[in-house]
């Protein structure tokens, strides 16, 4: 398929690689010229300072980056809100955040919480959801550990977009290791030659590194370093 204008990166489960995932797509795509805004629907964790916009920032230098709703607790979104005492944007909002940015870049990736089915709002509402709102010109990139059990983990993930009618742009291996083993290895081919009947074809996009920092972040790498390798991990349709 073509790249559309909007790309939603969702993960197999939390902790995958989604950050560095998008902010390789960010660098890919600026470096094909175009103008790309970062968007995260929730960002939790913001009183141990996490922030997976200004990682991105860092490391890609997109347009712009920005978190619909920030949250102080490093929980899903719901429970993390009713700690704050806060009420989450409805679903709705964010699609139309996602719209208006998309009227002024080329392309908006939105990074979801953990994995594709995490509650965003108090109503249900999940970035399978919201893939729904956008339509027809957004679809997802799903971000797999190339451990074992990521085989059952990304065929589920990619089963429940399937049945949901939501487009899939294609498979990223996240927080690959500088030296692979069997396991690892024999996972990348297997999904590198999916199709699943079930599924469909799924491409693969490749796959982004394990950069070192704590908690998988990319640690102390620069923006010129990473925006240069970035173009090696992933091959994405014109």
């Amino acid at each position: 398929m073509s790249l559309p204008g909007t790309i939603l990166i969702t993960g197999t489960d939390t902790g995958v690689g989604k950050t560095i995932t998008t902010a390789a797509l960010a660098a890919v795509l600026e470096q094909r010229g175009g103008s790309v805004a970062v968007y995260k629907p929730c960002q939790s964790g913001n009183a141990a300072g996490d922030s997976d916009c200004a990682e991105i920032q860092r490391l890609a230098a997109p347009a712009k980056s920005e978190a619909g709703i920030v949250l102080e607790q490093p929980l899903a979104p719901v429970p993390a809100a009713a700690l704050d005492g806060v009420t989450l944007p409805p679903l709705e909002h964010h699609a139309a955040r996602i719209r208006e940015l998309g009227r002024t870049h080329s392309h908006v990736l939105v990074e979801g919480a953990g994995g594709l089915l995490v509650e965003l709002d108090h109503d249900g509402g999940t970035l399978a959801g919201l893939g729904t709102l956008l339509g027809g010109d957004a679809a997802f990139v799903v971000v797999a550990r190339p451990s074992l059990g990521t085989l059952n983990h990304t065929a589920l993930t990619l089963e429940a977009l399937k049945n949901r009618d939501l487009a899939v742009l294609g498979v990223v291996l996240g927080s690959w290791p500088a030296e692979p083993g069997v396991v690892e290895l024999s996972n990348r081919e297997t999904i590198n030659q999916w199709p699943v009947a079930l599924l469909g074809a799924i491409p693969y996009l490749g796959a982004v590194p394990f950069l070192g920092g704590p908690s998988g972040d990319a640690g102390g790498w620069e923006t010129g370093t990473f925006r240069t390798q970035a173009a090696t991990w992933l091959e994405l349709p014109a």
